[in-house]
């Protein structure tokens, strides 16, 4: 694989900065935190880093929220901090991503300040502005992600302004030339520092209707929010949003080896990602969201997801994502609260064989569960806003355990910003770290495997049908064939292979029968090659 294709099959290790490792002793993670930490990231096998916002914010949404695009927030350190991240991780040989957010900026970003001032400021159309309606209520029916109406009436404006998410996140009106090419020269800023790529945040919600049509309902039984209640095809992924990614394109093609993943939601994901994700002249690749939000885990779910990713987009390259710091932890999610480390140590394994490149978050190759946040620590807008409904996304964010220091598992010297669930000091970087069979053992040596086959990281995929429970599936590279077999059900299951095959390696390694039969246990995987 050539340098400048090096994102085909990578793992990108996700860090969420404020939860990563605290050197300051604020109780917040930091750059400095991510640096210290780059040798165990190394370890693992990784290809890259994705580092969540860590850009000047005041922190409405914990730095989704930016407020200046080309500097560091001072609770995560400096620009200089930021310098030896990309010095160090490149040193080990690690790539470096980093989120850049250009749907919505903070209401306190100088150009929305500017731009609320009047009518005829300079950046007077920076923003997606509206008048009320003749009764005074809002330009149309558009909803908010997070809840209740996508506007905010503004006095100094005398107008409502748009936002996807919250109030404090105002739409950029990237309508206008003016913008684009403001956002163009960010990210710029942040390749001319040496960052190998970007994880493009909620890139589908960057263009609005302009005739400012109301969204029409859907039926939603299970609806939680407004916004549930309507299909947002005024407000997501329309079709002149693909301009927009072709210029973000031609800026990264001004710097070989460096690409974009785009995080692109809706209703419909995938046929946005046709539309916006083109390996040849567009994004690089998209989050594939078959699985962040699905279940249960079915050998179904992850052929029909796979196989229809493949029949619909066929010149594309997903990105595989299981948990990241907006959805329940895996285990937990598909597993339940008792989900076990063979459980956990299962879906690492599937999600390190799948076709694409893969996004593994901070935790995962400990088997963390999602942590229990009590309401009264709840930080998370959504969750606080929604509670009981939705529990938002705190626990998915609680700080990284590194040891069984109890009570903050060796992340921070005083009480970090979101607790430690007690039962993460047990899976704690130390508590694994060498055992024989422990998840992060196993992930290891998952990723070493994946590393040295061509057929794991960028080989076709194939399924074979091998029973209600069990998923299976080989992937092709050349010559190079590696058969895939997971247990998703919690019995034992014996599954009869096409052909005769042997044990990649000793990882979980299950009875073999005749070269041909496998028995798994409940919840085993197991790769092969052919005998």
């Amino acid at each position: 694989m050539s340098d400048t294709n090096w994102w085909r099959g990578a793992v990108i290790y996700q860090i969420y900065p404020r939860s990563y490792l605290d050197t300051t002793g604020n109780g917040v993670g930091d750059l400095r935190g991510i640096h210290d930490k780059l040798d165990y990231i190394a370890d693992l096998g990784v290809d890259g880093i994705w580092i969540s916002p860590f850009f000047t914010s005041p922190m409405a949404d914990f730095g989704y929220d930016v407020s200046d695009y080309r500097d560091v927030d001072p609770l995560f350190g400096t620009l200089a901090d930021f310098d030896a991240v990309i010095e160090k991780a490149h040193r080990l040989g690690i790539k470096v991503l980093i989120d850049q957010i250009y749907s919505h900026t903070s209401d306190q970003h100088a150009w929305f300040e500017e731009s609320r001032r009047d009518a005829n400021s300079d950046k007077a159309d920076w923003y997606v502005w509206a008048d009320a309606q003749p009764d005074g209520s809002p330009p149309n029916n558009w909803q908010s992600f997070f809840f209740g109406p996508a506007w905010t009436w503004d006095a100094r404006r005398g107008q409502y302004y748009m936002h996807n998410f919250l109030p404090q996140q105002p739409d950029l009106n990237l309508w206008n030339p003016e913008v684009r090419a403001e956002i163009c020269d960010t990210l710029r800023f942040w390749l001319d520092r040496g960052v190998d790529g970007v994880r493009l945040d909620a890139i589908s919600h960057c263009l609005h209707d302009p005739q400012m049509r109301d969204n029409p309902a859907r039926e939603k039984p299970d609806a939680k929010k407004p916004g549930d209640m309507q299909s947002m095809v005024h407000t997501v992924g329309l079709p002149d949003t693909a301009e927009f990614m072709r210029e973000l394109r031609a800026v990264l093609d001004e710097y070989p080896g460096r690409f974009a993943v785009g995080e692109i939601g809706g209703e419909d994901p995938l046929a946005q990602a046709v539309t916006y994700a083109d390996p040849e002249r567009s994004l690089q690749t998209a989050y594939n969201f078959s699985f962040l939000f699905k279940g249960p885990l079915t050998p179904a779910l992850i052929r029909e997801a796979i196989e229809d990713q493949l029949a619909r987009h066929p010149n594309g390259w997903p990105t595989q994502v299981f948990s990241n710091h907006d959805a329940v932890r895996a285990p937990t999610r598909w597993g339940g609260v008792d989900a076990s480390p063979a459980y956990a140590q299962m879906l690492n394994a599937l999600l390190l064989s799948l076709y694409g490149s893969v996004c593994l978050y901070q935790g995962e190759e400990l088997g963390l569960c999602q942590a229990d946040v009590p309401y009264e620590r709840l930080v998370d807008p959504e969750a606080i806003k929604n509670w009981p409904h939705t529990l938002g996304r705190d626990g998915a964010r609680t700080p990284m355990p590194w040891t069984r220091e109890v009570p903050w598992a060796g992340f921070a010297g005083l009480e970090p910003w979101l607790p430690v669930d007690a039962r993460h000091v047990d899976l704690s970087v130390e508590a694994q770290a060498g055992i024989d069979g422990s998840t992060l053992e196993v992930t290891r040596a998952l990723l070493k495997n994946r590393k040295a086959s061509a057929a794991l990281q960028t080989g076709e995929i194939r399924f074979v049908d091998a029973g209600e429970n069990v998923l299976c599936f080989e992937r092709v590279s050349g010559g190079e064939r590696v058969m895939c077999v997971f247990n998703l059900g919690d019995a034992e299951s014996e599954v009869e292979l096409p052909g005769r095959w042997y044990g990649m390696s000793d990882i979980a390694l299950p009875g073999v029968i005749d070269g041909s039969r496998l028995r798994l246990r409940g919840h085993g995987f197991w790769l092969g090659l052919p005998a």
